[in-house]
Formats: structure tokens, C-alpha cells, sequence
């Protein structure tokens, strides 16, 4: 009788730990759905509702305010701003068909064509480019991010001038761009780096004259942050 009444007990402490075990398991579970509900109401008020949602929950379970998810979603803010402010200048001034602005998780690109920087096979700014950097300097000026001035060109071997290959005339153009900004913008040289890639990175067929035409370019590079 002994041997059987402590089975007997055996099994109801048994019990009474899976029990308690249980409790815990659910209130976990209810925790995590309830944590996750408040994640996807924050996501559904957009990216920035988003960041300082997580804030206020890292705050509620003693976790510190992440300032830097909220810095760097402020400066994701201001960079989306610039490039919508970009587009539309260009719209304004009826220059979409030389100008264009795509952002990407990396960068804001400002493409321009050379018909409206360049004479074919020079590097000289013409007068008609000064309005368009213009308004890229203005539009960028009072953000602190990295600037890359791309040169390029088509497959056509340079023929006489200064400039014995595209390579010379690419990293012609792209400094002269960058004189611009700093001489006549005034514009922080130290944010401010360029580079020639003559017809190695072309954008369309050379093999027609308006492919070739795309691939002369200059392309200005707003750097986005991480941080």
C-alpha cells in the first residue's frame, strides 16, 4: 500500500509541474501575440510610426530609446524629400527629357545628358548646364551626405583635341562638374569625389546613335546613410 500511494503521489506532482508548465508556456505565447500585434499596428502607420513604436516598446520592457533608428529614419525622410524636390524642378523646367532622378537603397542618381552639359568630345561646361547644377547644389547643399560625380562616355574613339581617349575625356567632364560645385557653389570639397568610366558602363546599345547618345552622361550621386 506504501509502494502504491507514493506512485500515486509521483504522478500528481508530475502533474501539477506539466500544469504549471503549461501556465507559463501560455502566457509566453500571449506575451509574443500580443507583441507582434503591436509591431504590425506601428508598420501599418508607415516607416516612421514604425521606428518610434519600437522606441516606446524598448522603453515599456526597460530597454533604451533607440535614438538612432529614429536619426536614421529622419534622414531617410529628408533624403526622399530631396529627390522628390529634384523631380519636380525638372518637370518644371521641362528638362525630364536630358535629366532624370532614381533612388535606390544605396543612392540618389541624378543622370544628365551631354547635349546639355558638353560639345561632343569636349569637356567645358556650357552656359546651359549651370541652371541644372544649380539646382542640384541648391537641393543638396544642406545635407551632410557623400556626393560621387560619374563620368561617361560611348564606344567612339576620340578623335584629335586634348583628350587622347575616353578615359582622359570621362574624368575630363566629371572633374569639371565637380570644379563647378566647389568654385561657383561653394559647396564642401571633402563630401565631394568623382571618377571617369569612359564607355565601360554603358546604359544602352552603342550600336545606334541614340544608344550612344544615352551613354554619354554624367551621373551625380547622392551617397544615402545609414546612420
Amino acid at each position: 500500500m506504501g509502494l502504491h500511494r507514493e506512485r500515486e503521489e509521483d504522478l500528481e506532482n508530475l502533474l501539477n509541474r506539466g500544469a504549471l508548465w503549461a501556465v507559463t508556456y501560455g502566457d509566453l505565447m500571449s506575451y509574443l501575440m500580443i507583441f507582434f500585434l503591436i509591431l504590425f499596428s506601428f508598420s501599418i502607420g508607415g516607416e516612421k510610426k514604425f521606428a518610434e513604436g519600437i522606441s516606446s516598446v524598448q522603453k515599456q520592457f526597460g530597454g533604451k530609446d533607440d535614438q538612432n533608428a529614429l536619426s536614421r529614419q529622419k534622414s531617410r525622410e529628408r533624403e526622399l524629400s530631396v529627390a522628390d524636390d529634384m523631380k519636380s524642378k525638372l518637370h518644371s523646367k521641362g528638362l525630364q527629357k536630358f535629366a532624370s532622378v532614381e533612388v535606390t537603397e544605396r543612392k540618389i542618381r541624378v543622370t544628365l545628358t551631354e547635349p546639355v552639359l558638353f560639345a561632343l568630345g569636349r569637356a567645358n561646361l556650357k552656359e546651359g548646364a549651370v541652371p541644372m547644377l544649380h539646382e542640384f547644389a541648391e537641393s543638396v547643399r544642406a545635407l551632410p551626405n557623400l556626393i560621387v560625380v560619374e563620368g561617361h562616355t560611348d564606344n567612339v574613339r576620340v578623335a584629335g583635341g586634348p583628350y587622347p581617349s575616353n578615359w582622359e575625356l570621362s574624368m575630363a567632364r566629371a572633374a569639371s562638374v565637380i570644379r563647378y560645385l566647389i568654385d561657383d557653389e561653394g559647396m564642401d570639397p571633402s563630401r565631394i569625389s568623382g571618377v571617369g568610366f569612359a564607355e565601360f558602363q554603358p546604359v544602352a546599345p552603342n550600336d545606334t546613335p541614340e544608344g550612344r547618345a544615352k551613354n554619354r552622361r554624367i551621373e551625380l550621386s547622392l551617397l544615402r546613410r545609414d546612420s
